[in-house]
Protein backbone atom coordinates (compact mmCIF):
# COMPACT_ATOMS: atom_id res chain seq x y z
CA UNK A 1 0.00 0.00 0.00
CA UNK A 2 1.15 3.51 -0.59
CA UNK A 3 1.49 5.52 2.25
CA UNK A 4 0.51 9.65 1.47
CA UNK A 5 1.88 12.33 3.79
CA UNK A 6 2.41 15.68 3.68
CA UNK A 7 0.51 18.46 2.84
CA UNK A 8 0.09 20.36 -0.82
CA UNK A 9 -1.89 23.60 -1.21
CA UNK A 10 -4.12 23.97 -4.18
CA UNK A 11 -6.78 25.50 -5.71
CA UNK A 12 -10.04 24.53 -7.24
CA UNK A 13 -11.29 26.49 -10.00
CA UNK A 14 -14.57 28.35 -11.44
CA UNK A 15 -15.46 24.85 -12.94
CA UNK A 16 -15.01 22.97 -9.82
CA UNK A 17 -11.68 21.02 -10.82
CA UNK A 18 -8.34 20.73 -8.32
CA UNK A 19 -5.23 19.30 -9.83
CA UNK A 20 -3.52 16.47 -7.91
CA UNK A 21 -0.18 17.70 -6.72
CA UNK A 22 2.71 16.24 -8.31
CA UNK A 23 4.24 14.70 -5.45
CA UNK A 24 1.48 12.99 -4.64
CA UNK A 25 -0.25 12.10 -8.35
CA UNK A 26 3.67 10.39 -8.80
CA UNK A 27 3.09 8.26 -5.70
CA UNK A 28 -0.65 7.52 -6.63
CA UNK A 29 1.06 6.49 -10.28
CA UNK A 30 3.21 4.74 -9.32
CA UNK A 31 0.96 2.18 -7.17
CA UNK A 32 -2.58 2.45 -8.82
CA UNK A 33 -1.71 2.37 -12.50
CA UNK A 34 -1.96 -0.41 -14.73
CA UNK A 35 -0.85 -1.89 -18.09
CA UNK A 36 -4.33 -1.64 -18.67
CA UNK A 37 -5.14 1.64 -17.51
CA UNK A 38 -2.60 4.25 -17.68
CA UNK A 39 -4.60 6.28 -14.91
CA UNK A 40 -5.80 5.55 -11.13
CA UNK A 41 -9.67 5.78 -10.49
CA UNK A 42 -10.88 7.25 -7.58
CA UNK A 43 -13.80 7.36 -4.93
CA UNK A 44 -14.33 10.66 -3.94
CA UNK A 45 -16.56 11.50 -0.95
CA UNK A 46 -17.03 12.92 2.79
CA UNK A 47 -18.09 11.56 5.86
CA UNK A 48 -18.98 14.92 7.93
CA UNK A 49 -19.21 17.26 5.14
CA UNK A 50 -16.56 19.33 6.57
CA UNK A 51 -13.90 18.11 4.06
CA UNK A 52 -13.49 15.33 0.86
CA UNK A 53 -12.14 12.72 1.17
CA UNK A 54 -9.91 11.04 -2.21
CA UNK A 55 -9.56 7.00 -2.15
CA UNK A 56 -7.73 5.30 -4.43
CA UNK A 57 -10.83 3.06 -5.65
CA UNK A 58 -8.94 -0.15 -4.67
CA UNK A 59 -8.46 1.00 -0.84
CA UNK A 60 -12.57 2.43 -1.19
CA UNK A 61 -13.49 -1.51 -2.43
CA UNK A 62 -11.68 -3.00 0.27
CA UNK A 63 -13.81 -0.40 2.67
CA UNK A 64 -16.36 -1.82 0.91
CA UNK A 65 -15.72 -5.05 1.22
CA UNK A 66 -15.43 -5.43 4.83
CA UNK A 67 -18.65 -3.30 4.91
CA UNK A 68 -21.01 -5.76 2.87
CA UNK A 69 -19.80 -8.86 5.58
CA UNK A 70 -21.59 -6.48 7.97
CA UNK A 71 -25.32 -7.10 8.66
CA UNK A 72 -27.34 -4.65 6.66
CA UNK A 73 -29.36 -3.85 9.77
CA UNK A 74 -26.42 -2.63 11.54
CA UNK A 75 -27.26 1.18 11.84
CA UNK A 76 -23.89 2.26 11.78
CA UNK A 77 -23.25 0.55 8.38
CA UNK A 78 -26.35 2.26 7.47
CA UNK A 79 -25.24 5.65 8.27
CA UNK A 80 -21.98 5.42 6.88
CA UNK A 81 -23.13 4.25 3.53
CA UNK A 82 -25.85 6.64 3.17
CA UNK A 83 -23.65 9.88 3.99
CA UNK A 84 -20.38 8.22 1.73
CA UNK A 85 -23.07 7.54 -1.12
CA UNK A 86 -24.75 11.21 -1.14
CA UNK A 87 -21.35 12.83 -1.19
CA UNK A 88 -19.63 10.41 -3.47
CA UNK A 89 -18.61 9.62 -6.89
CA UNK A 90 -16.07 7.71 -9.15
CA UNK A 91 -13.36 10.17 -10.45
CA UNK A 92 -10.91 9.77 -12.67
CA UNK A 93 -7.52 12.23 -13.91
CA UNK A 94 -8.08 14.07 -16.74
CA UNK A 95 -4.97 14.37 -19.15
CA UNK A 96 -3.76 17.35 -16.76
CA UNK A 97 -4.03 15.36 -13.75
CA UNK A 98 -7.21 17.31 -12.70
CA UNK A 99 -11.07 15.71 -11.49
CA UNK A 100 -13.97 17.70 -10.64
CA UNK A 101 -15.59 17.93 -7.03
CA UNK A 102 -18.98 17.12 -7.68
CA UNK A 103 -20.92 20.29 -6.64
CA UNK A 104 -23.20 18.77 -3.90
CA UNK A 105 -19.69 18.06 -1.82
CA UNK A 106 -18.28 21.28 -3.51
CA UNK A 107 -20.94 23.33 -1.66
CA UNK A 108 -21.36 21.31 1.28
CA UNK A 109 -17.20 21.85 2.13
CA UNK A 110 -16.59 24.82 1.19
CA UNK A 111 -14.07 23.22 -1.67
CA UNK A 112 -13.66 26.86 -3.47
CA UNK A 113 -10.65 28.56 -3.86
CA UNK A 114 -7.27 27.92 -1.64
CA UNK A 115 -7.71 24.07 -0.05
CA UNK A 116 -4.84 22.06 1.09
CA UNK A 117 -4.70 18.34 -0.17
CA UNK A 118 -3.17 16.40 2.95
CA UNK A 119 -1.69 12.81 2.96
CA UNK A 120 -3.92 10.67 5.36
CA UNK A 121 -1.58 7.71 4.41
CA UNK A 122 -4.47 5.34 2.25
CA UNK A 123 -6.01 8.10 0.59
CA UNK A 124 -6.10 12.08 0.42
CA UNK A 125 -8.23 14.62 2.59
CA UNK A 126 -9.24 17.73 1.06
CA UNK A 127 -10.03 20.68 3.17
CA UNK A 128 -10.92 24.35 2.39
CA UNK A 129 -7.39 26.05 3.69
CA UNK A 130 -9.23 28.93 6.25
CA UNK A 131 -11.35 26.20 7.59
CA UNK A 132 -8.78 23.81 8.22
CA UNK A 133 -6.51 26.58 9.84
CA UNK A 134 -9.31 27.24 12.00
CA UNK A 135 -9.43 23.74 13.25
CA UNK A 136 -5.67 23.36 14.00
CA UNK A 137 -6.23 26.47 15.78
CA UNK A 138 -9.13 24.72 17.56
CA UNK A 139 -8.08 21.01 18.12
CA UNK A 140 -4.11 21.59 19.53
CA UNK A 141 -2.67 18.25 19.66
CA UNK A 142 -2.34 18.19 23.09
CA UNK A 143 -0.94 15.41 25.51
CA UNK A 144 -3.54 13.61 26.35
CA UNK A 145 -3.82 12.94 22.87
CA UNK A 146 -0.14 11.95 23.04
CA UNK A 147 -0.32 9.90 26.07
CA UNK A 148 -3.41 8.08 24.38
CA UNK A 149 -1.03 7.64 21.15
CA UNK A 150 1.78 5.80 23.47
CA UNK A 151 -0.58 3.58 24.96
CA UNK A 152 -0.79 2.00 21.74
CA UNK A 153 2.50 2.05 20.94
CA UNK A 154 3.12 5.36 18.95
Amino acid sequence: MVRLRGNSPATVDEKGRIKIPSGFKTALDSHYASASQERPRFYLTSLDAKCARLYPLPVWEAIEEKLSRLPSTLEARRVLLERTSYFGSEVELDAHGRFVIQPILRVAANLVGEVVILGQMDHLAIWNRTVFEGRISAEPLTAAYLDQLAELGI
